[in-house]
């Protein structure tokens, strides 16, 4: 059986999904909690030749890149609602609702482990803002940190070959 570590042959625990960062735009975005799996769906075609006995061949389609949600508490920190009002702002003029020119980003997700080491990274493409919440349900009688969000629409994801498995500390 091969290892599950090629560096750190020891090692027998995968990774746990608890330290991550997210970037854009060169800087790291604050207190970002929660992010979404990285997923897409590949659709099947069915096909059939007239002539083939009841018997049909399956190939890929389109590939669809599932979006993203992230999740924070709500701070000052504006990133998520700057961002998202790049997509739609309101009040701002008859025709500058939108921000045709830099309203899409490249998002870079690090993914680390329990030494804080980076160990694999995936850049997110042209990435825009779908939906942003600015403020969770109100509970009076509440006792939860106040979440906000934003889900992305992406045109795709990949992984970063240059990051590659570090040397653990002991």
């Amino acid at each position: 059986m091969a290892p599950q570590f090629t560096v750190n042959t020891n090692r027998f625990d995968p990774y746990k999904n608890f330290k991550f960062r997210l970037k854009w735009d060169g800087r790291y975005v604050a207190g970002v909690s929660k992010i979404s799996s990285l997923s897409r769906r590949t659709e099947i075609i069915t096909h059939r030749e007239g002539g083939d006995p009841s018997l049909s061949r399956q190939m890929p389609g389109h590939t669809r890149y599932e979006p993203i949600t992230l999740e924070r508490g709500v701070t000052h920190d504006l990133a998520f609602e700057e961002w998202a009002n790049k997509v739609w702002s309101l009040g701002s003029g008859l025709g500058q609702e939108v921000s045709l020119k830099n309203f899409r980003k490249d998002v870079i997700l690090e993914f680390m482990n329990e030494a804080g080491q980076v160990v694999m990274a995936y850049k997110i493409y042209r990435c825009w803002v779908s939906e942003f919440t600015a403020l969770p349900n109100l509970d009076a009688n509440g006792n939860e940190v106040a979440i906000q969000s934003i889900t992305l629409v992406h045109e795709g994801w990949e992984r970063d070959a240059a990051i590659t498995e570090p040397t653990e500390p002991d």
